[in-house]
């Protein structure tokens, strides 16, 4: 039982993740801004104002190449440069509500297949998936938590 839980598991990952990146792929070049720039946006949307050395980190890049990423995010006004208040030198990248309204669309265009998907499962089915998926999300959770 436990080889089949696993291979099942893979499999749905495979094609969860595969239509997911592709959804989030197809979405970013719908608005013309690239993964890179798409996954700056996603990072100040979730974490909240940071440096561009932290950009440059997160993605393993220069502060050079981070900040021609975040030029065109700046130039499209989904991004904000301001003043760190904590060294007048530096500047802090946010997102704008441009920005936030963006990665909403992106979200719920993300979210579109699954939508459809479930349309399709029948009130017996929906039941067993919500109830495997809970116990899933909980245990994962806790072993989440159990790492930290």
């Amino acid at each position: 039982m436990s080889k089949q839980i696993n291979q099942s598991l893979r499999e749905w990952m495979d094609v969860f993740m595969h239509r997911s990146m592709r959804g989030w792929s197809q979405f970013a070049k719908s608005t013309g801004l690239s993964m890179p720039q798409f996954s700056i946006l996603m990072q100040l949307h979730h974490k909240g104002p940071c440096g561009m050395s932290q950009i440059s980190e997160r993605f393993d890049i220069s502060n050079a190449a981070a900040s021609q990423l975040a030029e065109k995010l700046v130039q499209s006004e989904y991004i904000e440069r301001a003043e760190d208040p904590t060294d007048r030198r530096a500047k802090v990248l946010q997102i704008t509500s441009k920005g936030k309204a963006l990665i909403e669309a992106g979200v719920t265009e993300r979210h579109r297949w699954l939508d459809e998907l479930v349309k399709t499962l029948s009130t017996e089915e929906k039941a067993k998936v919500s109830e495997a998926l809970t116990i899933l999300t909980q245990t994962a959770k806790k072993y989440e938590s159990s790492e930290e």
